[in-house]
């Protein structure tokens, strides 16, 4: 069975691909922050282990087999970051909070431009 990784990459040119593509990247940024929010806010090791085997699961869908892989793993935990750092800088500094809105939405387009040439690479 293909991964949902592997289908939005080889359905890349299509928007089914997209919107599993985009769906994956939301679905583990919000799973991301609601773990950071278990873990240090909650200070529940149940939920933290819960929220984080489930973005695991999404990652285990799309597994490491060569350069191209790392990459794209990297970059999901990148923007995962970047969401994480946004939401709760919102609490602290609203203009904080725009910036790092604007870098994870950065993040998303040199993800876009980079796709053509990250693709050609060797498996």
């Amino acid at each position: 069975m293909q991964s949902l990784k592997k289908l939005s990459e080889t359905s890349q040119n299509n928007n089914v691909g997209r919107v599993i593509d985009a769906n994956l990247n939301r679905a583990k940024e919000g799973l991301r922050v609601c773990e950071e929010v278990a873990r240090f806010i909650l200070d529940d090791y149940k939920f933290t282990a819960q929220f984080k085997a489930a973005r695991h699961k999404i990652d285990n869908l799309a597994k490491r087999g060569n350069c191209k892989d790392i990459f794209w793993a990297n970059i999901q935990r990148i923007k995962e970051s970047l969401r994480v750092l946004e939401e709760f800088s919102k609490l602290i500094n609203a203009r904080a909070a725009l910036g790092l809105k604007q870098l994870r939405y950065k993040t998303y387009e040199i993800e876009k431009e980079s796709f053509k040439k990250i693709s050609a690479l060797p498996r």
